[in-house]
């Protein structure tokens, strides 16, 4: 079995320092089942690679203890020294395993750095064909690629196997690229080559930890990695939830506070709201989905407006989740009102089927809480496969915040804030992904507007063509 990694990153050659594996060797590493080999099949500064070989000795399973491999033939005849399974997961724990960690002796800082990534798995059992592949590995944030071998070249009407070569793109630290692989490599082949107990929980927790959490499909995750052990993936479920106390005065956060504090001169927020809601109502919209809904602030003014007939409220946080249905006192409203509301869990880089049909999204304040690396993946699920008629997006103008007297210079209005553009950057932006998805798009200047650093708020409007 092949696993190869690629990197265009400048120099290429820093992958070496990232895997802690020199380029000029073809090392070998003794392992419980066979061998695994690493070596560079390409090393420059433009592009270097690097493979994983993989020698399952079938003569050891037979040895082995697997249940799984002692029924009659089975033990015999069976794909496990060809594909990429469990094995190929412990291979990768063993050999990578200072690089999964996200550490690095010489390149630290790079460690810690999103770069251009291409792995490629050359045959891949995946039980639930090519739709699970993008269901598993298009959340996290890769473009696939994927082709499916035939059972046999020479007799193309025997149809096709379960194996697929998979080719994944991102812009990521390696380890993340390496976690997810580590999980999700023998959950598409819904099988281990050893006992599934309590340590499983553990490493799934583990290599999860970041990413597994908002995955649409972590309950699929859990069930497959653990092998449908029911007692530990509950216990799975339940430490992902992430479950946190609930303030039950329902106060906001002090960064909010300290973020509304810091507009409440000019009532920006208001402002804000009051653009969005008319701009959703003029767009003829009746179905409504807030993304980052927070608290509830836009759904509130939603509610009030009878045109908006259905209206969904998706937030990452259960805890704003729950503040905004105690804010909003929908336990309280009658049916015909509560049939218009719903709030739901989820993250705006994974693909989720909830968000698709509806005639317009809001994201407000959203987006500049996102890392810069997860964009590309929060733009498809957004433009390419929730892809409402009209998008409704704001975000803080950075060049304004030189006109706040308590905002120290270089500094972003919230803490959680990863960036904050200025008008050129954000036009820029939403131009490319307008043009990317087929949209066209309007920019709104939101709150009071100084002739040269522009307004607080910058607003676009995305209407698909």
């Amino acid at each position: 079995m092949l696993l190869t990694i690629s990197t265009t990153h400048q120099p290429a050659t820093d992958l070496t320092f990232l895997l802690h594996k020199r380029p000029d060797r073809f090392q070998s590493f003794d392992v419980s089942f066979g061998r695994a080999h690493v070596f560079y099949p390409e090393v420059t500064d433009v592009r270097t690679t690097v493979a994983l070989v993989l020698e399952v000795d079938p003569v050891g399973l037979v040895r082995g203890k697997n249940r799984d491999q002692s029924f009659l033939l089975g033990q015999y005849v069976n794909d496990r020294p060809y594909v990429a399974s469990s094995f190929l997961s412990v291979a990768m724990a063993e050999v990578f395993g200072t690089a999964m960690s996200g550490r690095s002796k010489d390149r630290e800082e790079l460690a810690k750095t999103p770069i251009p990534l291409t792995a490629r798995i050359e045959v891949l059992p995946v039980r639930g064909g090519d739709d699970l592949v993008q269901r598993l590995l298009v959340p996290p944030g890769y473009t696939v690629e994927t082709v499916r071998h035939a059972l046999d070249e020479n007799f193309p009407e025997w149809g096709e196997s379960p194996y697929f070569a998979v080719t994944v793109t991102a812009t990521a630290r390696l380890s993340e690229l390496l976690n997810h692989l580590y999980v999700l490599i023998p959950v598409f082949d819904g099988a281990k080559h050893y006992f599934v107990g309590e340590n499983e929980l553990a490493k799934l927790l583990s290599k999860g930890e970041g990413w597994l959490a908002d995955h649409p499909e972590k309950e699929l995750i859990a069930q497959r990695y653990l092998r449908h052990r029911s007692s530990l993936y509950r216990e799975a479920l339940a430490r992902l939830a992430e479950e946190q106390p609930i303030d039950e005065s329902g106060d906001e956060p002090e960064d909010d506070e300290n973020e509304d504090s810091l507009e409440h001169t000019v009532s920006l927020n208001d402002q804000r709201l009051g653009t969005v809601v008319a701009t959703l109502r003029g767009s003829g919209a009746r179905s409504v989905v807030d993304l980052g809904c927070g608290e509830g602030k836009l759904l509130r003014s939603l509610m009030e407006d009878r045109q908006f007939e259905r209206i969904v409220g998706m937030d990452v946080s259960i805890r704003s989740l729950e503040i905004a249905q105690r804010r909003l006192k929908i336990e309280r409203l009658p049916d015909r009102q509560t049939d218009r509301i719903t709030l739901i869990q989820g993250s705006l880089t994974y693909r989720d089927r909830r968000l698709e049909g509806f005639d317009a999204a809001a994201v407000i304040e959203v987006i500049e809480h996102l890392d810069p690396p997860r964009l590309a993946a929060f733009e498809r699920v957004l433009f390419e496969f929730a892809r409402p008629m009209t998008i409704v997006m704001t975000t803080p103008n950075q060049e304004y915040n030189a006109l706040w007297e308590t905002l120290p210079a270089g500094q972003f209005r919230h803490a959680d804030h990863r960036f904050e553009w200025t008008r050129a950057e954000f036009q820029d932006w939403a131009g490319r992904v307008a043009s990317r998805y087929g949209y066209t798009v309007r920019f709104v200047a939101v709150g009071p507007v100084d002739e040269k650093a522009g307004s607080p708020t910058q607003m676009g409007v995305f209407q698909r063509d």
